[in-house]
């Protein structure tokens, strides 16, 4: 029966769910778990916290579906993403993120490509921080937008705010990013030029 589940839309699904259908939810879970996932591990940054955030949402769902309103509500996918986005700003504010110690790998001055790649990882790790500093809503915001390919109007119907408001966040969002690296690439400039003089 499931092969047939499979070929259902989302929404002929949570019909199902909604009528205490354990196999449709089953088919539901497996096919968005992934998407979802993402989103959850874009906000929080660690594996296990964003598989319990996704868990719970779907557990939610299951034991409320009919919260779900199709006629009330955006497709299922956008007000999904809402519950775990909620979920994930609600665990984020409980648990205070732990800063990883950094750590300075000094190379030799001969070894310029590996100076390179490290300020490439550097700059990698740099970013995934400062997206993980901002404030919550600007956080979800740039996930939805720039990570998980949500148009602008998705983004605000998740968020619960007008396009408008949620073009501000982003714009918030991006100008603390630019600021964050531009003081990151001087220090960079600064750190290799303490090595190589």
């Amino acid at each position: 029966m499931s092969e047939t589940y499979d070929k259902e839309n989302d929404e002929s699904l949570v019909a199902r769910v909604q009528t205490g259908d354990h196999e449709a939810f089953a088919v539901l879970v497996r096919r968005r778990t992934p998407l979802f996932y993402t989103a959850a591990y874009r906000m929080c940054g660690q594996q296990d916290d964003a598989e319990d955030i996704v868990q719970e949402a779907f557990l939610k769902f299951w034991r409320k579906p009919q919260a779900y309103d199709p006629d009330k509500n955006a497709k299922f996918t956008t007000w999904f993403y809402r519950v775990v986005t909620n979920l994930a700003i609600d665990y984020v504010r409980r648990k205070k993120p732990q800063a990883d110690p950094v750590v300075l790998d000094l190379m030799p001055d001969d070894r310029d490509g590996v100076d390179e790649a490290l300020i490439a990882d550097e700059r990698a790790d740099a970013l995934e921080t400062a997206i993980q500093d901002l404030p919550e809503r600007q956080k979800v915001a740039l996930n939805l937008c720039f990570y998980e390919g949500l148009s602008n109007k998705e983004a605000a119907d998740i968020l619960g705010v007008g396009v408008k408001a949620l073009e501000s966040l982003l714009m918030r969002a991006k100008t603390a990013l630019k600021e964050e690296f531009d003081g990151f690439d001087n220090a960079q400039v600064m750190r290799k030029e303490v090595r190589h003089g």
